[in-house]
Formats: C-alpha cells, sequence, structure tokens
C-alpha cells in the first residue's frame, strides 16, 4: 500500500535527526555524512536532543493501528524510539549516569572509521583525525554530564578497562594500521598528533573514575517504569513484568531438569563434565581458520538440503582479528561478528576469528583451541553469527521494506542502533540453532551445549526482570548465575554489567525466540499440509530487525512485509 508524502517526509526528518544526533551510530550504519563528528552528550546537547525528539514525535502521525498502510509499522516505531530515547535521556540510567557509554562511544568513534574498508583508507584519515581531536572535548562533557551523582562500581570498573583498550587502541594499534594501510608520512604524523590528544584525554578520565563516588547496589536497575516501557514499546510487549517473571522462571526450572536428564543420560553427570569433554574436542592449529570456513559450508549445504531458508548469497570470510585490534580487544566490547553497515556497498564481510598468537607457547595455543574448540566453532560462531543465524537475518532485514527494520539491529559502540531491533535479531539467531538442532547438525553434546544455552536464555531473562524491579541487585544476580547455571565468577560477573547497564536487552533473547516458536506452531496449526517451513521462514525474515511479537500479530492476521 502507498505511503503518503506527508509520512514520508516525517520518517526523512526522523532518520536525519537519529544519524546527526547519534554519529557513531551513523557511521557504523552506513550514512558517512557525520564520520568527522561524535554526539553531544553535554548538559545542553542533551536537552536539545530531547526538545528536538518531542517536536518529531508531534511531526511523526499516530499510525493506523490496523496497519492498513506500508508507513504505518515504521511510524509506530519512530514514535516508540523517541519515547525510549527521551525516557533515557532524562533518567539517570544511561548518559546522566554512566561513563562506560562515554568512553565506549569515544574509542568506537575512531574504531568505526578503522575496522571496515568502506572507502580507502586516505579518505579516511580526515575523519579519524576529526573524532580524535574531538574526544578530550567529549570525555570532558562527561564529567559534566554525570557531575557527583554515584555510579554503580561494575559501571565504574567497565569505563576503566575501556580506557585501557582505547590506549591500546589509539597508541600502538593506530600506529600498526597506519602502517598495514601503508600511509603517506605527512597523513600518519597529523593523526598521531590528534591521538596523542586523545590518549591524553583517556588517562585523565582514567584518573577522574578513580575518584567517582560508588552507588548504592539497587541503582544498578533502572526501576519499574523504564522497564515496563522498554517492554511495550520496544519489544511490543503487553505482558507484566511479574507474568513474564512467572513464566521465566518455570521455564527455568523446566529447562535446568532436561539439561540434567540429558547430561545423567550422556553418563556425564553435570554441565561442567560435558563442558569439559566438548573442550577436548577442537581442531588443530594449523586447521583452526580453516574449520570455521568448512563448518560454514556444511552448515549451508544442509539448511539448503532440507529446504529450511531461501539462502542469500551474501559472502562472509572468517579471518583472525586483525593484528593492530588484538591487544586492545580484550578491553573492549569487540565483536567477532559485527553487522555489516546496510547502507554501505556490498562487500565481503570479514568474520574477526579469536586469533592464534604465532609466537605464543604450546600451552597458550591449547588453552585457545580449548576455548575455541568445536562445538563453539560451530554453535557460535557458524550457526548463531555467522551463517544463518544473525547473517541470513541481516541480509532480510536489509533488503525489506521497513527503513527502520533495515537498521535498527546495527552493532553500535555499546549496543544496536535502536532497541526495537533486538528480539528479532537475536531471537532468530537462538531460534536458528534450535533449528539446526532439529535437522541434526548438531552432535549429542553440543545438544546438550544447546540445552544449557537455553538454561542461560532463561536465567538472564529472570535477572532482567529482577535486577530493574529491584527485586535483586548486582550481587544476587552474579550469585544466581554462579549457583544455578554455572557460569565462572568472571563470566557472571561481565554478564550482569551488561544486564545492568542495558534494562530489556537480556531477555529479548527469550522473548524473541519463544515468540518465533509460537508464531511457527501457530502457522502450522492454521495452514495444516499447505505449511513451508522455507516459506515461514523466508516471511518471517522479510520484515527485518523489528519486534517479533509485532511480527506474529502482523502475520496472524495475513499481513505481508
Amino acid at each position: 500500500m502507498d505511503v503518503t508524502h506527508g509520512c514520508d517526509v516525517a520518517l526523512d526528518r526522523f532518520f536525519e535527526h537519529y544519524y546527526r544526533r547519534r554519529p557513531v551510530n551513523a557511521t557504523f550504519t552506513g550514512v558517512h555524512d557525520y564520520d568527522a563528528t561524535l554526539p553531544d552528550w553535554s548538559p545542553n546537547g542533551i536537552e536539545e536532543t530531547v526538545g528536538q525528539m518531542a517536536a518529531l514525535q508531534e511531526s511523526i502521525e499516530r499510525p493506523d493501528p490496523s496497519f492498513r498502510d506500508s508507513g504505518s509499522v515504521d511510524r509506530a516505531l519512530a514514535r516508540g524510539f523517541l519515547e525510549i530515547q527521551t525516557a533515557e535521556l532524562q533518567g539517570h540510567h544511561f548518559q546522566r549516569a554512566n561513563p562506560s557509554l562515554f568512553t565506549g562511544e569515544a574509542v568506537y568513534a575512531v574504531l568505526s572509521l578503522m575496522l571496515r574498508d568502506f572507502a580507502p583508507a586516505e579518505q579516511r584519515t580526515a575523519a579519524i583525525e576529526s573524532r580524535l581531536q574531538a574526544v578530550p572535548m567529549f570525555l570532558g562533557s562527561a564529567r559534566q554530564t554525570i557531575g557527583n551523582r554515584p555510579v554503580p562500581r561494575s559501571w565504574i570498573a567497565r569505563a576503566t578497562t575501556e580506557c585501557t583498550g582505547a590506549i591500546h587502541a589509539l597508541g600502538d594499534g593506530l600506529e600498526m594500521w597506519c602502517a598495514q594501510k601503508d600511509l603517506a608520512p605527512n597523513r600518519v604524523e597529523r593523526l598521531t598528533k590528534s591521538a596523542r590528544l586523545a590518549l591524553e584525554a583517556f588517562h585523565e578520565f582514567r584518573c577522574w573514575l578513580a575518584g567517582v563516588t560508588e552507588a548504592d547496589r539497587m541503582q544498578a536497575g533502572c526501576g519499574p517504569d523504564l522497564f515496563e516501557l522498554l517492554l511495550r514499546e520496544g519489544h511490543w510487549c503487553s505482558r507484566s513484568p511479574q507474568d513474564l517473571l512467572t513464566d521465566a522462571r518455570q521455564r527455568f526450572d523446566q529447562a535446568s531438569a532436561k539439561l540434567h536428564e540429558m547430561t545423567q543420560a550422556a553418563e556425564l553427570g553435570d554441565w561442567p563434565a560435558v563442558a569439559g569433554k566438548l573442550a577436548r574436542s577442537h581442531p588443530t592449529a594449523r586447521d583452526y581458520i580453516g574449520s570455521f570456513q568448512n563448518t560454514w559450508d556444511a552448515c549451508r549445504r544442509l539448511a539448503t538440503e532440507q529446504d529450511l531458508v531461501t539462502w542469500p548469497d551474501f559472502p562472509i570470510r572468517y579471518e583472525s582479528i586483525p593484528r593492530w585490534a588484538r591487544a586492545a580487544a580484550p578491553h573492549l566490547y569487540f565483536l567477532h561478528y559485527r553487522s555489516p553497515a546496510p547502507l554501505d556497498s556490498r562487500v565481503e564481510v570479514e568474520y574477526l576469528a579469536p586469533p592464534i598468537d604465532p609466537n605464543a607457547d604450546s600451552e597458550a595455543t591449547e588453552a585457545l583451541l580449548r576455548t575455541t574448540n568445536d562445538s563453539v566453532i560451530k554453535l557460535n560462531h557458524v550457526v548463531h553469527h555467522g551463517s544463518i543465524g544473525h547473517h541470513v537475518q541481516n541480509f532480510y532485514a536489509y533488503h525489506g521494506p521497513s527503513r527502520i527494520g533495515r537498521v535498527a539491529a546495527v552493532d553500535c559502540a555499546s549496543r544496536i542502533g535502536m532497541f526495537c531491533g533486538g528480539s528479532m535479531a537475536e531471537g532468530w539467531a537462538c531460534y536458528a540453532t534450535d533449528l539446526m538442532g532439529e535437522v541434526g547438525f548438531l552432535t549429542e553434546l553440543e545438544l546438550i551445549a544447546e540445552q544449557h544455552s537455553r538454561v542461560r536464555q532463561l536465567a538472564r531473562a529472570i535477572v532482567d526482570i529482577e535486577l530493574h524491579q529491584h527485586v535483586k541487585d548486582e550481587r544476587d544476580a552474579r550469585r544466581f548465575y554462579q549457583e544455578r547455571v554455572r557460569m565462572a565468577a568472571g563470566t557472571a560477573a561481565k554478564e550482569v554489567t551488561r544486564n545492568s547497564m542495558f534494562p530489556g536487552a537480556a531477555i529479548m533473547y527469550w522473548l524473541g525466540t519463544q515468540a518465533i516458536h509460537d508464531l511457527r506452531a501457530e502457522r502450522q496449526r492454521v495452514e495444516g499440509n499447505t505449511f513451508s517451513l522455507r516459506a515461514f521462514h523466508d516471511r518471517l525474515l522479510s520484515f527485518g530487525s523489528i519486534p517479533v511479537l509485532l511480527i506474529s500479530e502482523l502475520m496472524s492476521r495475513g499481513d505481508h512485509p
């Protein structure tokens, strides 16, 4: 159906605002008009952004709840995005209280221009130089915006760690990148001079962080009002947090019982024993990178044979994390699979696998191989991320009719570009792993690993709800992960930090996955013998990265993207 010209203009203004006020998101999305700038998160900048969003909301027509024209979905999601962003910026859980948002944005403002060859390196250096020069003012604005407000200890720790990562990335890392790109000496000199300013700013910010007052443990939760807004406008979920919590707890107990049954049937006792056995099955150092591609080929072959989905021509290549980024990566939100920029010209995607250091001793190499074992390569690096999961879903999203659905799930500095894209992006990737298990791609032990992932998924949903409803604090959440999910202490701590920083993000894995399973069962019941799994998946994916519960509503009444 046609969209009126006025609605097009309103959405054009929405996207112009989105990219201009969020220039790092714009770079990751493939909009390069703002590559030389950083966002304005000063107190005045935040107030200005909030005022602009209020005006935008007024200009975007309230969508017809029946979604009878093709722009109504985007208008509803745009209004929801603006409402969520306003609540975040006016509240005390995001920019006004979290230094890690600033450190992550500052370092990825530069890395976003280094990681992808969307233009020749010589062309990108001017923007890199400009952003490096803007870092001191940007980190200075963090001190103004946060002021003397107490900050959760884990957020301070994460920001401090990201300062260390930035120092590696913009010091030796940038020097190595310049050498790799064979830049002209005068360009290198200018970049190095600008990098010194940024590095000094990160050193000063790290010192400032040491004196930040630690908040009460309960302040790691955002509170019921924001959490319910995220559920309603971000995930399209009308259920109450208490109803979701009761459901998640029941499913968690059932999934845990099934995990126990599966480990007993395998005569391995418990999950750590299964994980230990999986770790011993790994490629050799010589065959390491090749095993990623071989597994990818096998996944695509079986998915095609089983007629699971129309697999797109969307090339991907497995490579090791580049040398210039290796020292920084462990300290940053460094993704092995970063969603390709939907608005850039199509290039072969590089999947950055954990690297084997050729100079490492045999013990360190063996530890890396045990961590990145055959099951991790298959379940995480191939199925969930690099093949039928995120990568295939991204292709469909980028070619769909929804303008928001094309860009919402783009990986940015600390999280995806728009909250509403999460349940589809992560729901499909988790569902895809279930799907490959159904058709026999997973071994017996890998099926147990996938069951453990379901337990973890439900545990994250429980923590997400309880943490932000102020039922649990971070210490309670870490203990829950360690005791009930058997997470290592360090893993549990990192998980809880992300859970606390980004309310509503952990629950989207369960909400999205379960909604896809439920929708599939409904369509099979309604369509009977005419049901086609491939047609169902193709249609589902074609809606793009919008809330799965909204897609369910549209598909159940016969709408098409």
